[in-house]
């Protein structure tokens, strides 16, 4: 499917696979790739090591493009950008809006930049610095995520930027699709549909646990990190939601300590980078604690599969979900009823 993404990037399809943290790596990357749509590595669980080997380990498996997320806060970011530059990854992505040093040292040594926005004000600013398309996802998203739902936003963006517009927030089929592209978007970005397939490192029993989930299986809830955050309904969240405030601190600070042990990151460097996001995102030094918490969460459960200790970051859609495809047949499929649907809609308009 030609859009202005695939044209872009040089993908096949216009379909992403997000840059999930502890679930993005090689394996599930390279099986977007290699089945045409464009695959995201997540590198802010990684240290930068891990991530050279990540791109290393990509570039193995697939000749296809493939893009990294970034974290323009981190306080290596240039590092790592430089990595990218060097390595020949073709899509830089952020999860928050990238600087506008950052966006032109990318785009001058040919990489694409792609951040992702949760407000068409957000989708202006980083447009007017260069980048070359965004993400704008809804509230129906999974992890981080905003009030406005997908059919709000979407339209809202498109109106205010030029630039190719990627949908995320409640996709998992080629219905989905071919609604996005009806919209005037250049293709849908997927998390947690790529999350439940067979190519997905998640352990089997995490990911029946996402299968068992109807539509009102999620809840966004602010006691994970202080910030809106979509995840599974689970033991783990309704004891968050009902422990105190002084309790959660001092179990996020617990965290933030092993997440800096399991990185390798200096206590210097995480002040660094709790000072750079409470400057980026207006946040308490509350929030930047609660934030320092989350990734330990989300590992307990994506990685170590203890659904009664971790989180679990998680779309809407995870209720219409009851299968684990690989990622070649999801992909396959979901292009090939994209296509059928937009091929029944004048006969549906005549009838």
């Amino acid at each position: 499917m030609d859009t202005a993404l695939t044209r872009l990037t040089g993908v096949r399809h216009p379909v992403v696979q997000t840059g999930m943290g502890w679930v993005a790596g090689p394996r599930l990357v390279s099986a977007t790739a290699e089945a045409g749509g464009l695959g995201i590595l997540a590198s802010a669980t990684m240290t930068f090591d891990e991530l050279a080997a990540a791109i290393t380990e990509t570039k193995k498996r697939t000749a296809n493009p493939f893009g990294v997320n970034l974290r323009a806060d981190a306080a290596d970011a240039g590092e790592r950008v430089d990595l990218l530059i060097a390595e020949g990854v073709r899509v830089a992505s952020f999860a928050l809006a990238p600087r506008e040093e950052q966006i032109a040292k990318l785009k001058d040594n040919g990489v694409v930049v792609i951040p992702s926005v949760g407000a068409a004000r957000h989708a202006e600013k980083v447009a007017g610095w260069g980048a070359d398309a965004v993400i704008v996802q809804g509230g129906e998203g999974g992890g981080h995520t905003g009030a406005v739902a997908t059919t709000l936003l979407l339209p809202s963006v498109l109106d205010a930027v030029d630039i190719p517009v990627v949908a995320a927030g409640g996709f998992f089929d080629g219905r989905g699709l071919a609604a996005a592209l009806a919209y005037g978007a250049a293709g849908v970005a997927m998390g947690t549909r790529f999350l439940l397939t067979s190519d997905s490192t998640v352990p089997d029993d995490v990911k029946r646990s996402y299968l068992e989930r109807g539509l009102a299986g999620t809840v966004v809830t602010r006691r994970v990190d202080g910030l809106p955050h979509r995840v599974l309904r689970t033991e783990l969240v309704e004891r968050l939601e009902s422990a105190g405030r002084v309790r959660s601190l001092v179990q996020a600070a617990r965290n933030a300590v092993r997440f800096r042990s399991l990185t390798g990151l200096s206590v210097a460097g995480m002040v660094r980078e709790g000072l750079a996001m409470k400057r980026a995102n207006e946040l308490t030094w509350s929030q930047v604690v609660m934030a320092a918490n989350t990734p330990m969460l989300l590992r307990s459960g994506l990685v170590e599969g203890r659904t009664d200790a971790g989180v679990l970051a998680s779309g809407q859609v995870v209720g219409l979900l009851d299968d684990l495809p690989t990622v070649a047949a999801l992909v396959e499929q979901l292009v090939r009823e994209a296509e059928t649907t937009l091929k029944r809609l004048p006969t549906q308009l005549t009838e």
